[in-house]
Parts: C-alpha cells; structure tokens; sequence
C-alpha cells in the first residue's frame, strides 16, 4: 500500500531559496492555484518558505485540493527538486540551472519587488527558449490552467554557450 501511495504522489515543490519572496508563497498558497494544480494531476505541494513570514494553509485532498506541507531551509534542495513532479521556483539562476540540469518542468515566478531585476531577463529568455515557463505572483494560476509541461524543450545542459551569450548580450559585450 505504500509504494502505490508513492507511486501515485505527484509533488510540486515550491522554492523561494535563500529570499524572502512572501508573495510567491502567498500565490500558491491561493484556492486558485490549488485548484488548477489538482486539476492537472498534481497531489502534494511542498513549499520552502525561505525567510518569509507568511505561513501556508495545510489542506489534504479530502477538500479537492492538493495537500500542503512547508519548510523554511533544508540542507539539500536538491532532493526536494529530484522527487518533484513539477518545480515552481523563484527567478535565481542557481535555483533555475540546477533544475533544468534535472530535466524537471519548471515554473520561474518573478519577484517584482527586487529592483535592477535581470533575473526576470533570464527567465523570459529562457521560457521563450521553451525551457520553462514564466509567471509573476498574480498569473500563477492562469500559467498553471495553461501548462502543458510536454512543450517543454529539455535543456542543453552540456553546452553553455547559450547562456554565457546571453550574459554578454546583456552585459553588452558584442557577439563572437
């Protein structure tokens, strides 16, 4: 019984790293996005919360919902990226790179409030590029009602050169 439990979990994990990013968490905390999420086959979401001070609403499936459960730091994010179904993470380019390196789908949240913000360039060029998806606060649950993780393009892990034009492109070094 509790293999098939585990076979038939499907996990979102939510990360906002080391930020504070309250209004991610707020976002997928929202009846909305819960919705559209169990409506995809999703069944556990489990959010770091990072240094936020907003606290989720645990709920199970019994109210036709996904269950929550959180946490503020671990140790190894990377465990958490491995066993997720679909990865919704705040806009860092660690956070980013480590879980397209996993072939994960990934949904990059932009914080808004973050001034100077280049993490919204890389993560609109790469959902352009058809590696992810890209979404701010407020339009979680529509890209969610739209996901279609199979258009997705895996991403070329071996090969950097994308990236670092990209980075020269916007530090504006001219291309080779």
């Amino acid at each position: 019984m509790e293999n098939s439990d585990k076979k038939d979990r499907r996990t979102v994990f939510v990360t906002v790293g080391t930020t504070l990013f309250d209004a991610l968490v707020r976002a997928v905390d929202t009846w909305e996005v819960k919705k559209e999420l169990f409506r995809k086959g999703y069944t556990h979401l489990l959010i770091q919360i990072g240094r936020g001070s907003y606290i989720p609403t645990k709920s199970g499936t019994e109210d036709g919902s996904v269950s929550v459960e959180y946490f503020t730091f671990s140790s190894s994010i990377a465990d958490h990226l491995r066993s997720a179904s679909l990865v919704i993470s705040h806009a860092g380019s660690g956070s980013i790179f480590e879980t397209l390196r996993l072939g994960k789908p990934l949904i990059v949240v932009v914080n808004e409030d973050l001034m100077d913000n280049h993490q919204s360039e890389l993560a609109e060029e790469l959902a352009e590029r058809r590696y992810l998806y890209c979404a701010r606060p407020q339009t979680l649950h529509q890209t969610i009602a739209n996901l279609e993780v199979e258009s997705l393009l895996p991403y070329p892990a071996s090969d950097a050169t994308p990236v670092a034009k990209m980075i020269n492109r916007f530090l504006g070094f001219p291309d080779d």
